[in-house]
């Protein structure tokens, strides 16, 4: 069996890129004398391959600089956050190879902290306690091209915001009657600089800190603030907060505290997918998936289910690279690089997904030999195991044609073809139901092949099919995955079209009465394996079981891609 051991994340040289420009030149200029990074997920979800991206530059960069990198739970938002999700994140950053020591941190451990610093900013007069509603604040707001018009509110004195935002604090007030904004500029042309909202009233039970709160922090106030109580240097950030920057610089500036700098870089959009948690989250609970980690899904648990190792996944983020411009990076380079790596590491089997039954007429019934087949032609330490074969067999049913076209070369009545490490084979006879499939194949074998070796006549075969013993064979389930979606950017579907009308119906077979070879009736749940000229496969780790396996098809044995292009165009 193969060691499914989560191995450290590769520590090779990488490629330079913007981010590490500007780490270089903080630690040119003196900026900082160290290194210290942080992932800081909001648990309201399972993370996904966008999320691979981010652990994968942060702890990355910690790694590479020999600094420090946190994990901080960023959960200031109760309504949708749980334990499960904090639980699933840490597995899942552990299982990429990564590792925050001692240093994991939630965002509500500096609540406490958080509200004298709010009240700092009150006494400093930048912060005031407003009674406008949210709609009434989005419409005072203004828009891009109207400046805002300051709230009634915003001049309250700071005896009476410090008593208003004690009094929010002790649950006086009904949810969204009050807020804490911050006091900033109702003419700025960033409209996150028009007094932004720091503390909002929800009496929401708080996973961690149960009803001690019923005021919680906005994530623009409690995230710049949380990096710096942690010390952190170089807070990387995806595109879409580079607009959230002067807000983030303002709060720290004013606090005059520790200030990190901040660094967006693009998110990671994968094709034939969706990659928004609220999305995702959506075909969760609408059953359109069994779960978070349903191997169809974009999830780190979910491609960690479909077979994906860690290795593939840093090996996908490395070439991907680090950039400032968003982009769609097409699935088949992902399933690249798991195809690279499990070629090299896995070991091969026999495995025959839709059985065709094989008679050797001319075998003895009684007898059972052994041939000795290689584990990985990649990895010659890898070695070798016996394979049982005896007169009956298995064989692909799409191996066998009654009445082939000219290039057809497997079997077909009066052909012959090499079986994988044992004999040359003929077909003599189709044997058909009272439907007229064909049932069973009546063959016969050629003892001078043995082994597969050419026959000392010198004649040759165009075709080598897989088989199993039908004595020793071990039935199995196999699950075959397709694309989640049929389009390549389901985010991208015109308006008024339901997103989730573009699922693919066929994004999962489920195969029943798989014959496999007997070594892999104990396969042990989360080992891969290459089935020979099927794919690579994953013992299922949630459902596979001793003597009764289920297994999840990784990847194909090809690249995909011609024939994703083409459904592209089809869709089109």
């Amino acid at each position: 069996m193969p060691d499914e051991t989560p191995k450290p994340a590769p520590a090779a040289k990488p490629r330079t890129n913007f981010v590490r420009d500007i780490v270089d030149e903080h630690l040119r200029n003196g900026r900082f004398a160290a290194v210290h990074t942080r992932f800081p997920p909001e648990p309201n979800g399972y993370l996904h391959i966008g999320h691979a991206k981010s652990i994968h530059l942060n702890f990355g960069l910690a790694r590479d600089y020999k600094g420090l990198c946190n994990l901080r739970m960023d959960d200031t938002n109760p309504e949708t956050e749980d334990m499960e999700y904090v639980e699933s994140i840490k597995e899942d950053v552990r299982w990429l190879g990564f590792d925050w020591q001692d240093r994991e941190y939630y965002a509500s451990d500096y609540y406490e902290r958080l509200y004298q610093w709010a009240v700092e900013l009150i006494r400093k007069g930048v912060a005031y306690v407003c009674d406008l509603t949210v709609d009434q604040v989005r419409e005072y707001r203004g828009t891009v091209t109207r400046a805002g018009v300051p709230s009634p509110y915003r001049d309250r004195g700071v005896a009476e915001n410090l008593d208003l935002f004690a009094r929010m604090r002790a649950g006086e007030f009904p949810d969204g009657s009050r807020t804490l904004r911050a006091k900033i500029d109702m003419a700025s042309p960033n409209m996150l600089l028009r007094d932004p909202l720091m503390y909002r009233i929800r009496r929401e039970h708080h996973y961690r800190t149960g009803d001690g709160w019923c005021i919680y922090p906005t994530y623009d106030w409690a995230h710049g603030q949380s990096d710096s109580i942690e010390g952190i240097t170089h807070s990387i950030c995806t595109l879409e907060f580079e607009v959230h920057r002067p807000l983030y610089d303002w709060f720290l500036d004013q606090l005059g505290v520790h200030h990190p700098q901040q660094i967006e870089f693009a998110r990671l959009n994968l094709s034939h997918t969706v990659l928004s948690k609220r999305r995702l989250l959506e075909l969760v609970e609408s059953r359109l998936v069994s779960g978070w980690d349903d191997p169809r899904m974009p999830t780190i648990s979910g491609f960690r289910r479909r077979g994906v190792t860690p290795e593939a996944i840093a090996a996908f983020c490395e070439t991907i690279g680090v950039a400032k411009d968003n982009s769609i990076v097409d699935l088949p380079l992902l399933e690249m690089c798991a195809r690279e790596h499990l070629n090299r590491t896995v070991p091969r089997a026999m495995a025959v997904l839709r059985p065709l039954k094989v008679v050797l007429t001319n075998y003895p019934e009684d007898r059972v030999e052994e041939f000795e087949a290689v584990n990985n032609p990649e990895d010659p330490a890898a070695g070798t195991r016996r394979v049982p074969f005896s007169r009956e067999l298995w064989i692909e049913r799409d191996d066998f044609m009654e009445n082939p076209p000219s290039k057809f070369f497997r079997l077909s009545p009066g052909k012959e073809v090499r079986l994988r490490y044992a004999y040359f084979i003929r077909c003599q006879e189709a044997i058909k139901d009272a439907a007229g499939n064909v049932v069973e194949l009546r063959c016969t074998y050629d003892p001078a092949t043995r082994g597969g070796d050419n026959p000392p006549d010198g004649r040759k075969v165009k075709a080598t099919l897989h088989w199993v013993s039908a004595r020793h064979a071990v039935d199995a389930e196999v699950r075959l995955y397709d694309t989640l979606f049929t389009v390549r950017d389901p985010a991208s579907v015109p308006e008024g079209v339901d997103w989730k009308a573009t699922l693919n119906p066929k994004s999962l077979e489920v195969v029943r009465g798989a014959k496999l070879e007997p070594g892999l009736a104990e396969a042990r749940p989360e080992s891969r394996w290459q089935f020979e000229r099927l794919g690579y496969f994953c013992a299922d780790r949630r459902d596979s079981r001793p003597g009764a396996p289920v297994f999840n098809r990784t990847v194909t044995l090809r690249d995909e891609w011609a024939r994703l292009v083409k459904a592209g165009r089809e869709a089109a």
